[in-house]
């Protein structure tokens, strides 16, 4: 009778390492020739230091380096007998191509994605709820100190950059990623998207865009976000008013409005509905969306989806040290030169 790998002994890294398959590892590098330049290190003994560090929660290259030579003799459960050198790590994390790591999280994500729904979004109607919004990683300040902009007030400088996210709301993981400096608006996140027909998008007003919500509208892709305060629209229709009912909770208003942008100096109109809504602690939000068919209700409980990916985002930064460079002073120090 073979033997069964999957006990509870077992460390939990080389748990996790064995719902990669090694296939996978292999079609990856294959892919996009990750092998080629790195006889020394190897796409799978790259991608198993990278774990160790993030599950070691490892400050630097030399903590992780020296944390896994210290584990020397102990390593062949993660498949490899040495820990890889430290500047041959570095090199690895300059030189090999992203793409390669896209690819081999992408194929996971094909493949456990049935075994991570979340329940929480039971019953809602709609199938495809994609979720926009973005998080700022603060540069440690020990050798990045002048990175940003001067503040007015004379305090000390703060940059960092921002991670814009498109996370499916039924599985709970990012889809696609993208990194830009601190300052780049959230606004320009939404030019990188390519989303398929009858989709559902929800984001905060941050990334209202009456341009973009045209172009959505003629896609019959949908959106629900929050209206501005100081926006300007037209009321075409009023589908339900009930602002003279005081201890009314829920839906207050629900209105077909018009609003306006400019393009080729001319004033285009767009349609979207308006939704005003009451909290069970009193809190008033209003609502827009290009989607005429859904319930009022619908549309709040749509936003109120948005803040699962708030929990994503202090999930990661509370387990994985983001703020850190796997790098080595050489190379912060060149970076350092860059941002002065």
């Amino acid at each position: 009778m073979a033997k069964d790998k999957k006990f509870t002994g077992q460390p939990i890294l080389s748990q996790i390492l064995l719902e990669i398959p090694p296939k996978l590892i292999r079609d990856a590098a294959r892919k996009h020739n990750s092998n080629r330049y790195y006889k020394k290190l190897p796409l799978r003994v790259h991608l198993v230091s990278l774990l160790y560090g993030v599950f070691s929660y490892c400050n630097g290259l030399r903590e992780l380096c020296e944390g896994m030579l210290a584990c020397e003799g102990k390593l062949s459960h993660l498949g490899f007998d040495t820990a890889p050198a430290r500047s041959t790590l570095s090199d690895a994390n300059r030189r090999r191509s992203y793409l390669v790591f896209e690819t081999i999280y992408m194929e996971l994500l094909k493949k456990y994605h049935g075994f991570i729904s979340d329940s929480r979004l039971k019953g809602l109607s709609i199938k495809n709820l994609k979720i926009i919004d973005s998080s700022t990683i603060s540069l440690f300040g020990d050798i990045l100190r002048g990175v940003g902009r001067p503040r007015l007030d004379g305090a000390r400088r703060k940059g960092g950059i921002k991670v814009h996210a498109l996370m499916d709301a039924f599985s709970g993981v990012t889809e696609f990623v993208r990194m830009t400096p601190a300052k780049v608006h959230d606004r320009q996140f939404l030019l990188k998207l390519k989303l398929p027909r009858e989709s559902f998008v929800v984001f905060d007003k941050a990334y209202n865009d009456y341009r973009q919500f045209h172009s959505w509208s003629k896609q019959q892709v949908w959106f629900v976000s929050r209206m501005k305060g100081n926006a300007v629209y037209h009321v075409c229709k009023v589908l339900i008013d009930r602002t003279r009912k005081q201890q009314c909770k829920g839906v207050i208003k629900d209105q077909l409005i018009t609003v306006g942008y400019k393009q080729d100096n001319a004033e285009v109109r767009l349609r979207l509905r308006r939704v005003t809504y009451k909290a069970e602690d009193g809190q008033i939000y209003v609502f827009i969306t290009n989607n005429l068919k859904i319930s009022a209700n619908q549309v709040a409980r749509i936003y109120k989806c948005r803040w699962m990916i708030e929990l994503l985002f202090k999930q990661i930064k509370q387990n994985f040290p983001l703020r850190y460079f796997w790098e080595t002073i050489k190379m912060l120090l060149r970076l350092r030169s860059i941002v002065y």
